[in-house]
């Protein structure tokens, strides 16, 4: 497959654009929607029928951090104090309350994932209680996936069991590089070795998956260190890898002034560690999912590709139904219905909204009909690969091709690059253009389309 790959359109599409874990993208999120907006699509869920029928996702966000990664855009919280880790429990203990008083204690879970900031901050106790929680809250499906990011600096075969032992089935390691001048440039050192002896404890204990993160485009990384961290990846097989492009976006983020610019590869590098990446990956046997995704073949999110059944999230690729999805803690984001919610950014603002007794949401977005059609056509793009007229028609009781008109044109010169194929009866994306899905998504992002200042995103290659 890497043979068909342009370098030409690597280079074309190096541009900002949005990954479409959600859209409308979370940048369009108004304080306008606020806590009691998001009261009615909980009670609107709990009176409709689907209600218990389909199941829900939950997103539990953990911000603490001991250390600081230089690249990180996340939400987080610098701190070695671990008691902030009860105070903070009693507060999502408190949120989920809220909840079960809208919901009630019986709405079926047939995900859960936890993600920071280090989950694994919280001390096996503390996961416990959490987990307890959640599960006197929620009525968790028997073979509900449960998923947790993983510090590797944070864990050891005894903490890895314990995780196990909670319900845990998936392990995210969060690796980035493995070249140690890479690692010491953005302040996470964490030997090959020792990642590769929790993979071996992890595989012993049972875990179903097993994901590797990876970034391109770091401080001093050159594609012939990155070709050795590939070689490295491979060679421990993970069962999903994710690999994401570096956005050095340091008026945005402050952790990432301490990164060295004149340090950072430069375009025609990165372009050559993504080719690598590639090549590598699909070398080793991985299937390539979409966008920064690979997966062995015989992984759930491999054989939901295969069968049509994939979808996204606000955490990425999922094998789950469009299910709603509830986010529990500082800054968590959920989808309940037609619309999105965000809770408060501060840990403060966080806390003080539910000690006044309120759900901590502080913004979000009401969907509108054209939101929900073009929604329906950008994930059906990014998750099938194939975009059927038809089916977006009867759906949405509208005409595709008048509707979209102007995209249908945009689309045409993407055809000429051999990135889709169009017929009578709908868009078809090609093995090459499934390496820039992003850019054939955003043709038909109504809002990006209007607006041109398009930094605020990360870049596509």
């Amino acid at each position: 497959m890497t043979d068909l790959i342009d370098p030409q359109l690597l280079r074309k599409y190096d541009v900002p654009g949005p990954r479409y874990t959600s859209y409308p993208t979370a940048d369009r999120f108004v304080e306008a929607f606020g806590a009691g907006d998001y009261l009615q699509a909980l009670s609107q869920r709990r009176a409709g029928t689907a209600g218990l029928a389909m199941p829900l996702s939950l997103y539990v966000h953990i911000p603490f951090c001991e250390s600081l990664c230089y690249y990180c855009a996340c939400n987080k919280i610098i701190t070695r104090h671990k008691s902030r880790a009860a105070d903070y429990l009693r507060y999502l203990t408190r949120e989920v309350d809220l909840h079960a008083q809208v919901l009630g204690t019986s709405q079926p879970v047939s995900q859960l994932h936890l993600g920071g900031g280090t989950p694994t901050f919280l001390s096996d106790e503390e996961l416990k209680q959490l987990m307890t929680m959640l599960r006197r809250n929620f009525a968790f499906a028997p073979q509900a996936e449960c998923s947790i990011e993983v510090d590797p600096r944070t864990v050891d075969a005894v903490r890895l069991q314990a995780l196990a032992d909670l319900g845990f089935n998936r392990l995210s390691f969060g690796v980035q590089d493995f070249d140690p001048d890479v690692q010491k440039a953005v302040h996470r050192v964490q030997p090959y070795e020792s990642v590769a002896a929790l993979m071996e404890d992890a595989r012993r204990i049972g875990f179903e998956s097993i994901n590797i993160d990876l970034i391109y485009g770091l401080p001093l990384q050159t594609p012939e260190s990155f070709a050795r961290t590939l070689r490295q990846v491979s060679a421990l097989k993970p069962d999903r890898i994710a690999l994401y492009a570096y956005a050095h976006l340091p008026e945005r983020f402050k952790p990432q002034r301490r990164i060295i610019t004149i340090e950072l590869p430069g375009a025609a590098a990165k372009v050559s560690m993504l080719s690598q990446a590639l090549a590598a990956f699909l070398s080793a046997g991985y299937v390539y999912i979409g966008m920064d995704h690979f997966a062995l073949p015989g992984d759930a999110l491999a054989v939901a590709k295969r069968q049509g059944r994939l979808h996204r999230n606000f955490q990425g690729y999922s094998t789950h139904a469009d299910c709603d999805l509830i986010g529990l803690g500082v800054s968590a984001i959920g989808k309940v219905g037609a619309t999105y919610s965000q809770n408060a950014k501060t840990l403060e603002e966080y806390c003080d909204h539910l000690d006044q007794g309120r759900l901590p949401v502080v913004r979000g977005l009401a969907l509108s009909r054209d939101d929900l059609a073009r929604r329906a056509v950008i994930m059906a793009l990014m998750c099938q690969g194939q975009l059927v007229f038809e089916s977006v028609e009867v759906a949405w009781l509208l005409d595709f091709k008048t509707c979209f008109a102007a995209e249908m044109e945009q689309l045409r010169t993407l055809q000429e690059q051999g990135m889709v194929v169009i017929d009578d009866t709908g868009v078809q994306v090609t093995a090459q253009g499934w390496f820039f899905v992003r850019a054939i998504a955003m043709l038909f992002d109504k809002y990006l389309q209007a607006d041109r200042n398009r930094a605020r995103f990360s870049r596509i290659i």
